[in-house]
């Protein structure tokens, strides 16, 4: 065999000897005219090799550019069932630009954790609120920290306060004292928010909170210095205005043994990601994500650079209740089975993500559906009147010694959101270990309560057990609500671009 000047086989020579007087034996001649045709196949003319390149080539790219164009319908049908054409844009936009806060915008991680709970107390009174998860921020000059419930329902943060103070918790830290330069007037424009328009603008401007449970707050707004991390680690001291409680009423008292105060996360202009806004610090966008597993905690996020890019499901906000988040559902669903979601008077009932209540509540009739469907899907269970750990509890026939070893037996239950195409509808699912509770006696109650009990009989309320395992956005700059499962381990950048695309296009091109 000859070889080529760079060591590739070049041909095949095959010798084939007559056999006896010059006759050729015809079996022998058609099985070394099979070994030519073997042997040919796999030893190509090279310059017949050189021919075929620019065909592969051709064909390669051929393959390269169905698979792009592939990948940019995924994009483009991902933009117009889910993201708009608004993310579309902002896709193209340079990355200061798309971030929405402009080149000074910021963002800021904070560690959320699980509060303490006291497993054998049942849940009192009728509105069963009692906030789960909180965080730490430092305030004051010098920055001292405080514990504050994280609250996507409140509109004014407040810390207990030393203003002096006349019925206070015994909180995790020492009172928050005012300085006289630190107490806002009526004349200051941030009063309107919680005044309206005060008569007398010499005096400090006092506000008074009212909670769905009842609970209230009083106090005085303050302004001082907050520290926050960015995500770079470096800290910042940003001057806030904050309430400074001083008299607290009702069963806040008891959550605010093991916190400070509130940390509120509406869409009011007084709130502390619409403040940092307006200052040009943030893009007006927040998130927070809640691990599954308690014991992890999770994380609280103001800005956008922590939002996903890509794998989120968005809702548009509805005006009201108040300055909370919420959307309109289409169909609740448990299973295979279809709860009403009409509230009082007949209205299509809103869904109000609130992380600042534990429990999820339903309007009267979707809540008495629920019930109902359970019992009828859960023959193992019998309900048990004497357990009022919460309104309903189930007794199983066999040991629980956990919900894990129940979840299997329930089937998850479906808020469905309308769509713009009618296709692939937009479902937030609340799992079954994320609306079911063991209580101390062993028993498996329903952590979803009637909205009546708390005067939203026609609103969906999404409370911190329904919350878990999700990443969820608020974006007040596009008027949406965002959601993505998560382990909520730890916090991270997003990149712009999908890791079907990162995969895909050359190195040089990101």
């Amino acid at each position: 065999m000859a070889a080529s000047p760079e060591g590739k086989p070049h041909g095949v020579v095959v010798i084939v000897l007559p056999d006896g007087g010059g006759r050729h034996d015809r079996t022998s001649f058609a099985g070394e005219e099979e070994a030519v045709a073997f042997l040919d196949s796999g030893a190509t003319d090279w310059s017949e090799e050189e021919e075929r390149r620019p065909r592969a080539a051709l064909s390669l790219r051929r393959a390269a550019g169905a698979v792009l164009a592939l990948a940019a319908l995924a994009v483009a049908g991902y933009f117009c069932l889910y993201a708009g054409a608004d993310a579309a844009w902002r896709f193209l936009l340079a990355p200061e630009e798309a971030s929405g806060g402009g080149q000074g915008a910021s963002s800021f991680v904070l560690p959320l954790y699980a509060k303490e709970r006291n497993s054998t107390a049942a849940v009192r009174g009728n509105a069963f609120q009692d906030r789960q998860y909180y965080t730490t921020i430092s305030i004051g000059n010098p920055p001292r920290p405080y514990f504050l419930d994280v609250d996507t329902g409140s509109d004014l943060t407040w810390i207990q306060c030393d203003a002096p103070c006349s019925n206070c918790a015994k909180g995790p830290h020492p009172l928050y004292k005012p300085a006289q330069e630190n107490i806002i007037r009526r004349s200051d424009s941030s009063c309107l928010e919680v005044q309206g328009n005060p008569s007398d603008t010499s005096k400090q401007c006092d506000y008074d909170i009212v909670y769905a449970d009842q609970s209230s707050s009083l106090g005085v707004l303050a302004r001082d210095h907050m520290q926050l991390i960015t995500e770079d680690g470096e800290r910042e001291n940003l001057d806030v205005v904050f309430g400074c409680s001083y008299d607290q009423q009702g069963d806040l008292l008891s959550s605010l043994e093991t916190t400070d105060g509130i940390l509120g996360l509406s869409s009011a202009s007084i709130s502390l990601p619409a403040q940092l806004a307006s200052q040009g610090i943030i893009s007006n966008v927040f998130g927070h994500c809640i691990a599954a597993d308690p014991s992890v905690g999770g994380y609280l996020f103001l800005g956008d650079d922590y939002v996903p890019k890509w794998g989120m499901t968005w809702v548009p906000i509805r005006n009201g209740p108040g300055n909370a988040y919420s959307a309109e559902v289409h169909r609740l669903i448990q299973g295979d089975q279809q709860l009403g979601v009409r509230g009082q008077a007949g209205k299509v009932a809103r869904v109000i993500f609130d992380s600042g209540s534990t429990y999820t509540y339903l309007p009267h009739e979707a809540y008495t559906d629920l019930i109902a469907a359970l019992k009828d899907a859960s023959p193992r269970f019998i309900q048990d009147y004497s357990d009022k750990t919460l309104p309903f509890c189930m007794k199983a026939d066999f040991p629980v010694r956990s919900v894990d070893d129940v979840k299997q037996l329930f089937k998850p239950l479906s808020l469905q959101f309308k769509n713009r195409l009618f296709i692939f509808p937009r479902t937030f699912t609340i799992r079954p270990e994320d609306y079911l509770i063991l209580s101390d006696k062993g028993n498996v109650c329903l952590g979803v309560l009637d909205g009546t009990e708390i005067g939203y009989g026609s609103a969906i309320v999404l409370g911190d057990l329904s919350l878990r395992g999700k990443l969820v956005a608020y974006d007040n700059d596009k008027n949406h609500i965002g959601w993505a499962l998560s382990n909520c381990s730890r916090p991270h950048e997003q990149s712009r671009i999908p890791f079907f695309l990162r995969r895909a296009l050359p190195n040089q091109l990101l």
